[in-house]
């Protein structure tokens, strides 16, 4: 549930904006009556959190006005998205908020289903964002480099917020599958175009024969087989962000006349004798050498120094493993919501082999092995089995020889265990010592072995080691089912009643080992 702030001096005016959010249960609203007591309540979050999603602001305040509060909330965290409240006569102010850092602004009185459409657009540019810590950029900025990764989210914040500001072409470099359109589509959509078109071209797919009139339309009969008119895709996207993927594989007559719409503003369509004034904002982004082209003659210097005004580099995948496991459980919440399943951890030894695993188709990749992992694994833990082939191949992993290992030390514990009593244990409590073990690679490392479970010290007497034996293994069934008492029942095959009196007994807290909320 989101939280929201909602900023205005007029008690009326906030019931009204808290009533009509609450009724959609999405949100948890709390008011604030100027823009100081605003800034109070977003300042009083603990260290590295966030104390509200969305502040609703009103610009006309007592104390602090709505614009002043407006640049010390983003000073604090650019994160928090913004939206200002205006009357009619302020609409100017307004729209220099959002040059300031707001998303948008509502002009009063309200619509309720006005504000909730608003809202919901700001949630989606806010996630953008949040999925752009996946690709970690590397932002140029004066000659400083701002590194924004995982960890430090607040710090890509601060490069959309800087680029969302400006007009000027980006120009955006990595491998394939490091996440270049998901960048421009987060520029695009927190920057002041975010309600005009955002159209991607690939410029690798398209025949040279083809790419002016691609570019730039054509008129009718203008050439063989124009039996109408068409616009083109500068036409198409007027106002919004056209994205050129892979503009280093476009011709060279086209990079001239590129580069003379970046100059101009002004471009003609194929068989016309007119020019159209365009208001197009320029991102491309390439995987190509484009230094080592230009020294060759294959792509112009002054078109790559149009476009490398603002420049962000994506690194590979295998140049920070230290991101992995926060990526595997950005894409593992993704593809619960999906599949409607609750895969929640990795098994120590798959988690291995992804951490070995080289990466060569990056992100994409790893979003690609982590999905077919859920198409295939029918536990709650992604594990050795359910990752494809030719990543184990490619670490040196025979899923075969892994299994018969496995079986072989599961089978060890299991005769460990056989100096218990039969008849002193349930038939179902017997069977539970099966099902842990099967599930023992899915407990995530850390976890202590359940062949250590009989002690080598202490009195050496059958009741006392048969307790403890069952204590040991309640433990690990709670860990390997984060402290969740009915999964632990079932997939254990321990009886309920059974299992809440031998937690009792031995003094366990279940709520010791559920899962961190996030």
């Amino acid at each position: 549930m989101l939280k929201v702030l909602v900023v205005d001096d007029d008690q009326a005016l906030r019931l009204s904006v808290r009533s009509a959010l609450e009724s959609t249960k999405k949100f948890s609203v709390e008011e604030a009556f100027d823009g100081i007591n605003a800034l109070e309540k977003v300042k009083a979050a603990p260290v590295n959190t966030r104390a509200y999603d969305i502040v609703i602001l009103d610009v006309d305040m007592p104390r602090l006005n709505g614009l002043g509060a407006l640049k010390a909330i983003k000073e604090h965290d650019p994160g928090i998205i913004v939206l200002i409240l205006t009357a009619h006569a302020t609409v100017e102010a307004a729209v220099q908020s959002v040059r300031d850092g707001a998303y948008n602004f509502l002009s009063k009185p309200i619509s309720s289903d006005e504000l909730i459409a608003l809202i919901d657009k700001a949630i989606t540019a806010h996630t953008l964002i949040s999925t752009l810590a996946v690709s970690s950029p590397v932002f140029v900025d004066e000659g400083r480099k701002i590194i924004g990764n995982t960890s430090q989210m607040q710090k890509v914040f601060n490069v959309i917020h800087k680029l969302a500001k400006v007009e000027t072409p980006v120009l955006i470099r990595g491998a394939s599958g490091t996440g270049k359109e998901l960048v421009a589509k987060a520029i695009h959509f927190n920057s002041a175009r975010k309600d005009e078109k955002f159209v991607a071209i690939n410029c690798s797919a398209i025949p040279e024969n083809l790419f002016e009139s691609e570019l730039f339309g054509h008129e009718k009969g203008s050439f063989t087989g124009a039996s109408e008119r068409k616009i083109g895709k500068f036409q198409y996207a007027e106002g919004g962000t056209l994205f050129l993927d892979e503009v280093g594989d476009m011709p060279q007559l086209m990079q001239v006349k590129l580069l003379r719409v970046l100059q101009e503003k002004l471009f003609m369509p194929v068989g016309s004798n007119r020019e159209i004034c365009t208001n197009v904002r320029i991102i491309a982004a390439t995987n190509r050498p484009l230094e080592e082209m230009m020294r060759d003659g294959r792509f112009r210097e002054d078109l790559f120094y149009r476009l490398n005004v603002v420049p962000i580099y994506l690194p590979q995948l295998n140049e920070r493993k230290d991101d992995l496991e926060v990526l595997i459980h950005i894409f593992m919440r993704k593809f619960n919501q999906i599949h409607c399943k609750r895969v929640t951890t990795v098994s120590k030894d798959a988690m291995s082999v992804l951490k070995r695993y080289n990466w060569p188709g990056n992100i994409r990749e790893l979003e690609n092995v982590i999905e077919h992992a859920f198409v295939l694994e029918n536990s709650n833990s992604i594990t050795l089995g359910s990752l494809p082939e030719a990543v184990l191949e490619a670490v040196g992993v025979n899923l075969v020889e892994s299994m018969e290992a496995l079986r072989s030390q599961s089978e060890t514990i299991k005769k460990s265990a056989q100096v218990f009593s039969e008849d002193e244990m349930s038939a179902d409590e017997d069977l539970a010592i099966d099902s842990i073990l099967s599930d023992d690679d899915s407990a995530e490392s850390g976890d202590e072995d359940i062949s250590m479970a009989i002690p080598n010290n202490g009195p050496l007497d059958f009741n006392v080691q048969k307790e403890e034996f069952e204590k040991q293994f309640i433990i690990k069934a709670l860990k390997t089912f984060k402290g969740r008492i009915n999964q632990t029942a079932i997939h254990a095959n321990i009886p309920k009643k059974t299992l809440l009196r031998k937690i009792e007994k031995y003094g366990i807290v279940a709520k010791e080992y559920a899962e961190p909320k996030l």
